[in-house]
């Protein structure tokens, strides 16, 4: 299974090479796409084998496990490599009517890249080092990305970034040294039982907190989240859009995959902060996002209050809720990428990004109206969009454990999630330009309306696919939510593959 493991990463990192080589031609960008094509159809290999022969893993040298680099793919990992590849897909198709020949020259194309090789990474390694590192990948590729184009409030926006991730990183360096000194390992199903041996349980639980808000300031959970409202409005709009269906998440998988298999010692405590925690996230992200006026504000105060989901399924740490959270993480990222994108398009069209001063697309682009429509219905709640069953399973798993202001605040986030997705509605679509302008849908070629509108069309189907149809994805959740509360699959396959 080396190559079925290994692939989906290095492919992404060829491609960069390629496209960096060729960056000041054309066909830079067309080699980013093609390389984004591939690496799709290696995610579906990837997960069709999951899904058939359950856990996999490798070692990528001859050490055996715990000390050797190793790669792993379970249910939830498979499915954030493949998630990872759609999205990388249609941002990079994206990206051919939005990124210039300058900032390509730059290599914006093999920096891109580079980021998806390190997203993929940090979701099939099987060591906290090696996460690590994933996530260094995913910081300097993140913050070029961010300071291509050479705006000054994007450059404000990548310093702020770069200064709060740092502090996230070396706090996650520290984390993982103290770890490894209590242990003698960072092996992730080594891990399992040697803390679970420690005699010194309260280390333990001193570390996991280091963890849990070293990924919680990538999460963007609160009180750590100002970073992300600063930056992510800033950058090209499919920078924003890999952003904020990818990074954070990066960040929540994190928690989930630490907090299943490494630190359940101490679940009434840790879990008790994550619960409060995401409560907490969700209220202040929904409410900042109520008090904005700029499209890309308002989405990005969204990914937070919608991180404050994924966690609270983590915290609830039932089945049903486990399985809510990972169902959740995949439906927003789709959901939320779609948006950013849409919201790129409506600036192409109107030439800013504050409501008060668009307005006029429902008349002259109506297509455009009913492709916003659908992901921002989605992301309230409504049925039968995915967002509906997202927000459905959590609600059922609190009040399975007699939590009702849980599920009460869960269902309020969702009502002011209406109130922000409805102004944008009414101010960006509804009503008329307030200088009578009407959105520059004419000088849009007929090439770049299809490479901006083919990746949100092709992002809202899959939304409502998954409203349509959710068993499937349900069932897929269900048993990956198994394998992390049940991890003796996961922690076997990986010893027992290290050895041969």
């Amino acid at each position: 299974m080396s190559w079925l493991l290994a692939l989906p990463i290095l492919f992404p990192f060829c491609t960069a090479a390629l496209s960096l080589l060729t960056r000041n031609s054309r066909w830079s960008a067309r080699i980013s796409v093609a390389g984004s094509v591939i690496s799709l159809i290696l995610a579906c290999l990837l997960v069709g084998t999951v899904m058939r022969e359950g856990v996999i893993a490798t070692q990528m040298s001859t050490w055996a496990a715990p000390f050797g680099i190793t790669l792993v793919a379970d249910y939830l990992g498979a499915a954030m490599v493949l998630i990872t590849a759609i999205i990388g897909l249609a941002t990079a198709i994206w990206a051919l009517a939005e990124i210039d020949d300058d900032t390509a020259r730059m290599g914006w194309h093999g920096v891109y890249q580079t980021l998806l090789g390190g997203v993929t990474g940090a979701f099939l390694t099987g060591d906290i080092f090696n996460l690590y590192v994933w996530f260094e990948v995913l910081l300097i590729s993140s913050f070029g990305l961010l300071i291509m184009g050479g705006r000054k409030e994007a450059i404000d926006g990548a310093v702020k970034y770069v200064t709060l991730n740092l502090i996230s990183t070396v706090l996650f360096l520290c984390a993982a040294g103290l770890l490894y000194g209590a242990t003698g390992t960072l092996n992730m199903a080594d891990l399992r039982q040697a803390v679970a041996d420690h005699p010194d349980q309260g280390l333990m639980t001193a570390i996991a907190m280091m963890f849990m808000i070293g990924f919680g300031l990538k999460a963007g959970v609160f009180p750590l989240f100002f970073w992300l409202p600063a930056s992510y409005h800033t950058p090209h709009y499919a920078v924003s859009a890999v952003f904020a269906g990818l990074l954070t998440k990066v960040g929540v998988y994190a928690l989930i995959r630490v907090f299943t298999l490494i630190f359940v010692g101490d679940q009434g405590f840790t879990h008790q902060i994550l619960l409060w925690v995401a409560l907490a996230t969700m209220l202040t992200g929904v409410l900042g996002a109520a008090a904005q006026s700029d499209f890309r504000k308002i989405l990005s105060f969204h990914i937070i209050s919608q991180i404050g989901y994924m966690i609270l399924g983590l915290a609830l740490m039932t089945p049903l809720a486990v399985m809510g959270a990972i169902f959740y993480l995949i439906h927003h990222i789709i959901v939320k990428s779609n948006l950013f994108l849409i919201a790129g398009v409506s600036r192409r069209l109107t030439g800013s990004s504050d409501l008060y001063a668009i307005g006029g697309l429902y008349r002259a682009a109506p297509l455009l109206s009913v492709l916003f429509m659908i992901p921002a219905f989605s992301l309230a709640g409504f049925p039968p969009l995915s967002g509906f069953w997202a927000k459905y399973v959590l609600v059922q798993a609190s009040l399975e454990l007699e939590a009702a202001l849980v599920a009460g605040i869960a269902l309020l986030v969702g009502l002011l999630t209406i109130y922000s997705m409805t102004k944008i509605w009414a101010e960006a679509f509804w009503k008329g330009h307030p200088q009578g302008i009407e959105p520059a849908l004419a000088t849009i070629s007929p090439r770049i309306r299809w490479l901006m509108l083919s990746p949100v069309i092709a992002l809202a189907v899959m939304t409502v696919i998954i409203g349509l149809y959710p068993a499937p994805f349900l069932d897929y959740a269900t048993t990956a939510a198994q394998q992390l509360l049940e991890p003796t699959d996961y922690v076997q396959t990986v010893l027992r593959e290290a050895v041969k």
